[in-house]
């Protein structure tokens, strides 16, 4: 049966009998009863309380109304819904239960029932219009809670700000017209120290030490860091880690590329336990590489020491600019080149090498047909561009045509290149891949240098070159900037071009006579295995593996090694341990003896991996 709309009748007591089955069907059976008496007066039968409300189909537009639960006691069902809305389980477990604002009215004359059965039923709409936004807010609320980790999971995606590793703040350039005499002296110097018996080796617990603590090995490093320079002589002799040792061991920190903090940590004893000797060789190797240099030394130039992998700016002298820079990794290590700089690119194309094309484009196009499409590569023949589907992968055919990568922000060489014409096709640029900065140890290129902040740089490359706006002008950030943000390929010519040079230097002495030293990450200082003398008798087995760094002297440790996520080359760490000796080493002669050849581990690929 299914109950009509209420409406005026011409009895009063009818309008009251249909008013009352209204409201029973509303939910309030108990209240159809209260009314009872007065309704038996002239109109119908009050309707009996449903046993099952769900069973009786409701008016239209009054299904969702009737059944939605009560505000306070929305919580508790919300709870054990599991899965279905708290007003449907709540319509099929037990009937509505009358509210207490629906209590039987007085009684009231004849003439006002119908106007009081329009008012109730205002009322019971006003109540299921409040039930109906209170559980809209709450169903707006429940939905919303959920989405707070998906929030935090959105913001922990935002891309992280920039960070570099902090470089030496020292004013002396690496390399000077002073640097090659400079450091055969501190070659002399440290084959003393060799001959005179070195230092002792501080135990691995001194790393644990804190300021202001006492410890018997303390002695023994105030000789060796006042041996260096590193600790006044005039420093008062006792067994504590008293303030001047602490800065004793900060300026020890700074000459070895590690951090100047100060504090004996397992990187800077491992530094401490390097003996002499194996200093001594380093810095008569690095002299060595200097001899027959004609580096055209200026007002102005810029030095890329491979070992410390940082580039400097200097000017008048001194150091203007120092910025951190990724090398070549051991495998396809960066050339030492002496050029100049003369051309700045904004928006770079990159012509990808043959090798790359070879050793990594022909087997990523074999796993995936798409990936020259994904890096914005395309192929370029003599008639023009060419279809990668028409080229057969399975082979080498694709050495044959040039492959170059569009310019924008995921190209390999950036948003800029710092061009140095070179034998080698090597040079200076920017990179997507800028998190590598952050690094304590950055060998991972293939031969070029990244520059971090290359944009700092350029903006000092060009100093004196004419600006975008003619002259007068000049190329300061803004400019450098609005350059680039078009996205158009644009050469800038310096007027007067700058000299550059990649040098490869473990040990070097600056002007104010100061040791430096970096690790030997391409090996370089250790020479070859001298052959038997008619080469027909192999040299005996494991000759060097017989040669381990002994206790008392460990091999020198990488800066930041522990930092680092690709740790050195189990083949450079055996050889670096093979150069350390028990025996002292002699002062280096005025004609170093031979070495490895660096053109042996000269990379020909001006190349960047695709990303």
């Amino acid at each position: 049966m299914v109950p009509v709309q209420p409406r005026r009748h011409a009895r009063p007591h009818a309008a009251l009998g249909a008013g009352l089955s209204l409201l029973a069907l509303l939910g309030a059976p108990g209240v159809a009863l209260a009314q009872g008496t007065g309704a038996a007066q002239g109109g119908p039968a009050p309707v009996p309380p449903l046993a099952a409300p769900v069973a009786v189909p409701p008016a239209a537009g009054e299904t969702a109304k009737s059944q939605e639960p009560r505000a306070p006691e929305a919580k508790g069902e919300a709870k054990g819904a599991a899965g279905k809305p708290a007003e449907a389980k709540r319509a099929e477990t037990r009937p509505a239960e009358p509210r207490a604002t629906e209590a039987a009215p007085e009684p009231v004359p004849a003439q006002g029932k119908a106007q009081d059965a329009k008012a109730q039923d205002a009322k019971a709409q006003d109540s299921k219009a409040s039930d109906s936004k209170a559980s809209d807010a709450r169903s707006a609320e429940s939905k919303s809670q959920p989405a707070k980790p998906q929030e935090a999971a959105k913001r922990s995606r935002e891309p992280a700000p920039l960070v570099y590793a902090k470089v030496s703040a020292d004013p002396n350039p690496t390399l000077t017209p002073r640097t090659f005499l400079d450091t055969l002296r501190a070659a002399e110097r440290y084959a003393a120290f060799a001959e005179a018996g070195g230092w002792e080796r501080l135990p691995d617990d001194l790393a644990r030490l804190k300021p202001g603590e006492r410890h018997p090995a303390i002695p023994a490093l105030r000789h060796h860091l006042t041996l260096t320079g590193d600790l006044p002589a005039d420093a008062p002799a006792n067994d504590r880690l008293d303030p001047p040792l602490v800065a004793a061991i900060a300026a020890f920190q700074g000459r070895h590329g590690l951090p100047d903090s100060g504090i004996l940590g397992r990187l800077t004893i491992n530094a401490l336990n390097v003996p002499a000797a194996v200093r001594q060789r380093q810095l008569a190797a690095s002299a060595a590489r200097l001899m027959g240099s004609k580096f055209p030394f200026g007002e102005r130039y810029v030095v890329v020491n491979i070992p410390s992998a940082a580039v400097e700016a200097v000017e008048n002298g001194a150091v203007a600019r120092r910025y951190v820079a990724v090398v070549g990794s051991p495998d396809k290590a960066t050339p030492s080149v002496e050029t100049r700089i003369t051309d700045i690119n904004f928006n770079p194309t990159w012509t990808v090498p043959a090798s790359v094309v070879k050793n990594e484009i022909i087997p990523a196009m074999r796993k995936n047909p798409g990936y020259l499409a994904k890096n914005r590569i395309r192929i370029l023949g003599p008639a023009g561009e060419v279809d990668p589907t028409r080229i057969d992968w399975a082979g080498q055919k694709a050495v044959n045509y040039t492959l170059r990568q569009d310019s924008g922000l995921d190209n390999s060489l950036g948003q800029v290149r710092i061009d140095m014409p070179n034998r080698f096709a090597v040079y200076m640029h920017d990179t997507p891949a800028k998190s590598l900065f952050a690094a304590s140890v950055r060998f991972h290129s293939h031969g070029c240098v990244r520059v971090g902040q290359v944009k700092e740089l350029v903006g000092w490359l060009l100093q004196g070159t004419d600006g975008p706006n003619g002259p007068g002008t000049s190329w300061g950030p803004i400019e450098i900037e609005t350059g680039i943000a078009d996205g158009e390929r644009r050469d800038i010519k310096l007027t007067k071009p700058i000299p550059v040079t990649f040098v490869y230097l473990t040990g070097f002495a600056t002007p104010d006579g100061k040791a430096h030293f970096r690790d030997d990450i391409y090996n370089l200082d250790t020479p070859a295995p001298e052959p038997a003398a008619t080469g027909a008798i192999p040299p005996a087995a494991g000759a060097d593996a017989a040669k381990p760094a002994p206790a008392t002297a460990p091999a020198p440790p990488r800066p930041g090694a522990a930092h680092d996520a690709k740790p050195a080359p189990a083949r450079a760490a055996a050889a670096k341990a093979a150069t350390v000796g028990p025996a002292p080493v002699r002062p280096a002669p005025a004609k170093p003896s031979p070495e490895r050849p660096v053109t042996e581990h000269r990379s020909l690929e001006s190349v960047e991996p695709i990303r």
